[in-house]
Formats: structure tokens, C-alpha cells, sequence
């Protein structure tokens, strides 16, 4: 648990001893009737920089209205009216008097002190620019030449006697408004006279955000960080995210008072950690996976859910499936898996479930279950590259948690760092850091989608409503962020009354993090996949090119290059790994599918002239419509290994003859003697020697040199004109396939 400095003493005589030792002191006295994410963060500030606190009203139910909506907190003043009758003889005691769900302290005890005596008055009230709640009070109040006209309830300072005068006053009812109590008092000349009140005109000790967020910058320390007022070059102490302001404030109490800076980095993310080893047992997670379009590498994203490094029977495993085109790809997960997992279940598309009431069934399928410790939930287009991933997000313990993932080589991530006036995208300050890791820590954000963990507790409490991902005209996650953040004020269940409907908590917010404290894995485009082909994911070089390399190149690829892992079985032809075996399997099952083989006739209509000299039974990549692909390809994977084995020569990674040779006995066993129309040739062997096809290889008339022993997924490289002729031996049994590539011809 947080070691926070709360202090419950409601007893007068302590407090008299307490304070009667000490000439002049400061008391932070505070309202807060739920320990929310925004009071706990507030009392860590309070901690840093050690202030007394004393929490009023902790555990009684609110009357206080709907503060975050409309006028209330009335609550706050008899709770501070009580308070006050203890320590109204204490002449020397200043009393602070501040929010708490929606506030953090920039600085320290001394400091008030200090800018409160430079005040010289014995009441200080926070100002703000918007007048609020009755602006028709607005020309009442006296004229100010610089600063902030008017009074702000959220922060009051003042010695005892004097605030106690001010809250005696109070006789009104608990869902009455608080900041119009205190503003008619202040109105009355007589009054702010005699009780020698003012505001904090410019900040100097509050400032409320609301109106003022474009003054506001954060100024980097050494060992801490600070709000500066650039209106008024004014360092506040507290700072109040008053109004619609909160999630700015979020993003400042992501640095304020020593949440990171440049020097220390994450200064608490190490705090209140789960730690694993005292743990008896892993907590029991259910995984939400959903599959909302058609979606790229969705075998290898099962895989990597399947490896990540969890106990299998702590795990659920909930699926809702929205395309019938993934159906066989969930089948076969299920059949090789179904004795690792503790359960399974799949919603299909037949059900016909919106991506809301797909979204809402699973987290009730966790809220329901006294068990269930923690939901995970995963989109489709999440890569989760970090086998660890679960047990990281679990050690933060934070209710609302995401890894960050971004799309390759792109901006884009799951999160954002800030939402624009009317609830979408905005760019933070940090956003490109923290994508980049050029900051790194935990950060308290606006909006997460795809991928996050939520404890169970949470949804069995705070998030304890459902259908939280519906609402109005906004997509789930959005939804969920809304709700997750404003937690919408609702009816006391416990109140039967009508008059009930003002018996409502303030807004509280459940805080959403995301980190990047490690690498988590990637986002996959799904915007321009096609699902007319046989093997759809050899088309995605160009949209997802890292997933692409990792499922069809082969692992011993970029040894190349690191150890010189290749092979010159003959003068300048040169032999390498470049095809996974999965990529060998899907280019001939592609071409099985076409089905159109030339049949190694000479009038070949794909060529120019329409006469093939040499003709082979084959299918040209353009056929399947995958020339451009082909051709990225050799760009990107065959062009530096010729730079290597052939130095000094730039290929331009061109080719007009791009096709996958069949060679069976009966239709075309070998291929006589010839030279190629290129100037280097790849031919890359798709398929197992002596288990798919008996015979074959390729034999170099100059040197006398035969390759007769193909490994799948390697590749000869030689060149074409003049020195290199060859020809292809005879397979003698079985299908033999190779993919053949003319370059720069």
C-alpha cells in the first residue's frame, strides 16, 4: 500500500497540542469521501513534499451533486465547517483548503507559507478568467489591472480564525453550491474588508487550469519539474484541474512534482509494484481477443498469444470473431490447442454481435467471475513481440494499463496523448517522445485501444456498470475511454427516495496508462487486405513488411551478411538461404490454385514477340497479380546479397521474366542448355529433394559444375549472358518447383 500521510484525528485537543509548539504552521484540510485514482495521486504529492493533510468526510456518502456538470459541493463547506469548530482558537495555524480528485501540489509547505505571508491578507482565495456559476455577478466584483478576476473555491488559504468565520456562515444544504457561498461573501465589501480578503490574481500559490491552460508550460528541474505561468512568470504550488481541465492535468501530474524528469527518468514506476516471487499463485486471466475485419497474420498472431510466458491454465480465452474468412483459421488453433488452454470460447459472426456488445460480454464474462484477477484485451492487429508482456503489465498495478505498440516505421500508436475540443485525435508535447522511447515511464493518458489490461477488482467496482462500450455515436473504444475517464455520476442504489437523484458522486476517473518501459510489439495494417487470393498474406511486403520478413524469409537470411553464411558451389554462383519453408509452401499452393501452367510450349502469348526460345511449364508472377510484390521483393532481399558476391555492381533490381517453374516427368522433366535474358538470374527451390521430387538440379557447361542437391528455400545466384550456360537436370520423380527471376535484363 502507498505510505500516505492521512491523518483521521478529528480529536480538538490533540490538535492543540499538536500546533502549540509551533509558532506558525500549515494544515492541508481537504474533502475527498472515496480513495479515487485522483485523490491517491494527490496525497503522493502531498507526501513529496511532506504537508500535514487531513481528509474530511472519507467514507460518507456524497449529497454534493454532480460537481463536474453543474453547480454542487456544498458538502465540501459543512465538512470543512466542522472541521473549523476544532481549530478556530489557533491564531497561528494557516489553513489550506483545496480539492483533491482533481489536484497536485508543485511545490512545498515553505513555499506557501512564504508567498501567503508576501499576500498580506489573512484570506486568500484561487482566481480564475471564467466566472462561475452566476455570471451576472461578474460586475460586482472589483476591478483588477493584471491577473485573474475571479474567485475560484478550489483553493482557499488563510489563518484559522479567519476561515473559521468565513465556512460558520454556512447554513444551505449539501447539493447547494460551494464557489457561490464562498463568492457572495467575497462580494460583500464589508466582509472582504473586515475579514482583509483577496485572490491570487496571478498565480503565484493556485492555479486553476480552466481558461488558462495556453499560460501554462512545465519547466524542467533538476529534481523535480514545475508548472510555470508564462501570463504572469508566476511558479504555482497547486494546481487544480478545474472545469474540463482534468486530462490536462493528467499530463502535467505525469511530470509534477518528480514523476519524471530528465535527469531520473520514471522516478515512482517501481512503486507499489506486484511482485511475482511472493506471489503462491498466478493470477487467473481471461483474454478477450478481438477479430473485428480481416485481418493479416492471424495464425502468427494465435502463436504468439499461445508462447507468450504465462501459466496456459491460468489462462481463458474469450474470441469474438467477426469474419467468416478467419473461421478455419480459429478452427485449427482450436484443435491443436484445445488441451492447453482452461477454456475457450468463440463467438462467430453467425451471432452477429456489434463490436460494443462483443466488447461488453467479455468484460462481463470477467466481472461476472469472483476469479477472474484481470481481463486482457487484445485486438487481432496486435503483434505482441515480448514474451513477458502479461507479466509486465500486471507488476505496474495499475487498474487500466496498456503496452505501447506502434506501426512500423510509423507515428501511429494505441494510444493518445491528448483529445481535441470536441473528444478526438490531438498531438501532446511528448506523444512523438514517448512513441519514440525517448521518454520513457508510465503514463497517465486520454485514450488507449487494441491491447490493455484491466483488473478484475476495477470491474467489479468502479467500472462496475456495464455496457460501458456503447454510448452515443462514438466506436467501443472510444466509448470505453469516455466512460472509463468521466465515470458518468449515477443514483445511489441505496437511495429510494426521488430526492435521490441529486445524491450523486462527484466524477471520479479510473487513471488509463500506458508503457513503454519495454518493447511490446507492433501494430498491423489491416487497411488494404485483400482476401481474394489463396494465401493472402504473401501480398502484405508493402503494408506490413517486418511481419512479412519474419513469416516468409528465412531465419539464417541476415547471417549473410553478419557471418558470411553462403555458399559458391561453382565459379560466381552463389547459394543462400532466402525463403522460410512457409513462404516456399504458399507461392506453389498460390500457383496450384491459378492452376494455368504454360506447359512448356514455345508460342507463349505473355512475352513479347510471343516465342519462347527456352520455353518452361510454368506461371508468371504477373498471372497471379503478384509481380509488384515480386519485384519489392528482390529490391529489398536479393539486391544487397548481389552487392555483396558481386562488388562493385549496383543491380537495379528490374526484372520482365518473374515466374515459378513445374517439373515433373511427365510434362517437363529438365530444360536443355541455354543462357538466360539477364544479367544475373535467381533460381530459388520451393520445395524438398527426396521428399517431393527424386532427380533435378542444374549443371554449368563452362566449369563443369552440377548443383544437384536444391535446399528448399535457397537460392542459386548466377549470371546470365556469356559465361554461365546451363541447363536444368532431369527430375525424375515427383513435382519439383522454382521460383526464376531474369534481373536487369
Amino acid at each position: 500500500c502507498l505510505s500516505l500521510k492521512i491523518h483521521f484525528r478529528q480529536n480538538k485537543e490533540y490538535l492543540t497540542f499538536f500546533f502549540s509548539s509551533f509558532s506558525e504552521k500549515l494544515l492541508v484540510l481537504t474533502v475527498a469521501t472515496e480513495e479515487t485514482d485522483g485523490f491517491l495521486r494527490f496525497m503522493r504529492s502531498a507526501d513529496y513534499f511532506n504537508y500535514t493533510v487531513k481528509v474530511l468526510g472519507m467514507g460518507e456518502v456524497w449529497k454534493g451533486g454532480d460537481v463536474g456538470r453543474s453547480i454542487g459541493g456544498g458538502q465540501k463547506v459543512r465538512l470543512l465547517k466542522n472541521a473549523m469548530e476544532a481549530l478556530a482558537d489557533q491564531e497561528d495555524l494557516v489553513v489550506l483548503s483545496v480539492d483533491s480528485y482533481d489536484l497536485i501540489f508543485a511545490g512545498g509547505p515553505e513555499e506557501i507559507l512564504r508567498k501567503f505571508q508576501q499576500a498580506n491578507h489573512k484570506v486568500l482565495f484561487a482566481a480564475e478568467g471564467l466566472v462561475w456559476p452566476d455570471k451576472q455577478l461578474a460586475d460586482k466584483y472589483p476591478l483588477v489591472r493584471t491577473g485573474k478576476r475571479y474567485l475560484n473555491s478550489g483553493g482557499i488559504i488563510g489563518y484559522a480564525p479567519y476561515i473559521n468565520r468565513i465556512v460558520s456562515q454556512w447554513n444551505l444544504h449539501d447539493n447547494d453550491d460551494d464557489q457561490l457561498f464562498y463568492t457572495k461573501i467575497y462580494l460583500d465589501p464589508l466582509q472582504r474588508e473586515s475579514l482583509n480578503m483577496t485572490l491570487d490574481h496571478k498565480c503565484q500559490i493556485f492555479q486553476n487550469l480552466n481558461g488558462a491552460v495556453d499560460e501554462v508550460l512545465l519547466k524542467f528541474g533538476t529534481d523535480r519539474v514545475r508548472v510555470r505561468n508564462t501570463a504572469y512568470d508566476s511558479l504555482p504550488v497547486v494546481v487544480h484541474g478545474n472545469g474540463n481541465t482534468k486530462m490536462y492535468l493528467n499530463y502535467l501530474a505525469n511530470y509534477v512534482p518528480n514523476a519524471w524528469n530528465y535527469e531520473h527518468g520514471c522516478s515512482h514506476c517501481d512503486d507499489d509494484v506486484v511482485d511475482f516471487s511472493q506471489l503462491k499463485e498466478y493470477p487467473n486471466v481471461l483474454v478477450g481477443v478481438f477479430i473485428e475485419q480481416p485481418t493479416p497474420f492471424l495464425p502468427e498472431f494465435f502463436q504468439r498469444l499461445l508462447t507468450l510466458d504465462y501459466p496456459k491454465d491460468k489462462l481463458k480465452l474469450f474470441v469474438h470473431n467477426n469474419e467468416v474468412y478467419h473461421e478455419k483459421h480459429i478452427q485449427r488453433f482450436w484443435e491443436e490447442n484445445k488441451n492447453v488452454l482452461n477454456s475457450f470460447k468463440v463467438v462467430g459472426p453467425e451471432e452477429n454481435l456489434s463490436q460494443g456488445e462483443a466488447r461488453n460480454m467479455a468484460m462481463d464474462l470477467c466481472r461476472q467471475d469472483a476469479t477472474c484477477d484481470y481481463y486482457f484485451s487484445i485486438d487481432s492487429d496486435v503483434m505482441l513481440t515480448n514474451r513477458q508482456t502479461l507479466k509486465l503489465l500486471i507488476e505496474q498495478n495499475r487498474k487500466i494499463i496498456g503496452p505501447l505498440v506502434t506501426r512500423h516505421g510509423k507515428l501511429w500508436s494505441n494510444f493518445w496523448g491528448a483529445l481535441s475540443l470536441d473528444g478526438y485525435y490531438a498531438r501532446s508535447e511528448d506523444y512523438v517522445d514517448i512513441v519514440q522511447r525517448k521518454r520513457v515511464g508510465v503514463w497517465n493518458i486520454p485514450y488507449m485501444a487494441h491491447v490493455y489490461l484491466v483488473k478484475g477488482s476495477a470491474l467489479r467496482n468502479e467500472l462496475k456498470e456495464r455496457n460501458y462500450f456503447v454510448l452515443e455515436k462514438l466506436d467501443p473504444d472510444m466509448a470505453l475511454c469516455r466512460n472509463a475517464r468521466d465515470m458518468t455520476s449515477h443514483r445511489e442504489k441505496d437511495s429510494p427516495s426521488p430526492e435521490s437523484f441529486h445524491m450523486l458522486r462527484p466524477p471520479k476517473g479510473v487513471f488509463m496508462y500506458i508503457t513503454n518501459r519495454h518493447e511490446f510489439g507492433r501494430l498491423i495494417s489491416t487497411a488494404n487486405y485483400n482476401i481474394s487470393h489463396y494465401n493472402n498474406d504473401l501480398w502484405q511486403i508493402f503494408e506490413n513488411p517486418v511481419d512479412w520478413k519474419e513469416k516468409y524469409i528465412h531465419s539464417n537470411y541476415t547471417r549473410i551478411f553478419t557471418d558470411n553464411y553462403l555458399e559458391q558451389p561453382c565459379p560466381d554462383v552463389f547459394w543462400f538461404a532466402v525463403f522460410s519453408e512457409k513462404a516456399c509452401d504458399e507461392l506453389v499452393e498460390e500457383m496450384e490454385h491459378y492452376g494455368s501452367w504454360s506447359g512448356g510450349k514455345h508460342q507463349d502469348k505473355r512475352i513479347a514477340g510471343g516465342y519462347e526460345t527456352v520455353p518452361t511449364d510454368d506461371i508468371h508472377m504477373k498471372q497471379i497479380g503478384f509481380e509488384k510484390e515480386w519485384l519489392h521483393f528482390i529490391r529489398e532481399f536479393i539486391s544487397p546479397v548481389t552487392l555483396k558476391v558481386f562488388s562493385g555492381y549496383y543491380t537495379k533490381g528490374y526484372a520482365l521474366m518473374n515466374f515459378v517453374v513445374k517439373y515433373t516427368p511427365e510434362r517437363q522433366a529438365y530444360l536443355r542448355p541455354h543462357h538466360d535474358s539477364s544479367t544475373f538470374t535467381i533460381n530459388i527451390a520451393l520445395n524438398n529433394k527426396g521428399i517431393d521430387f527424386q532427380g533435378g538440379g542444374c549443371r554449368f557447361h563452362r566449369y563443369n559444375c552440377s548443383i544437384e542437391s536444391p535446399r528448399k528455400g535457397w537460392s542459386f545466384m548466377h549470371p546470365g549472358r556469356l559465361t554461365h550456360l546451363h541447363e536444368g537436370l532431369p527430375t525424375t520423380g515427383g513435382t519439383r518447383y522454382i521460383a526464376v527471376s531474369f534481373i536487369d535484363p
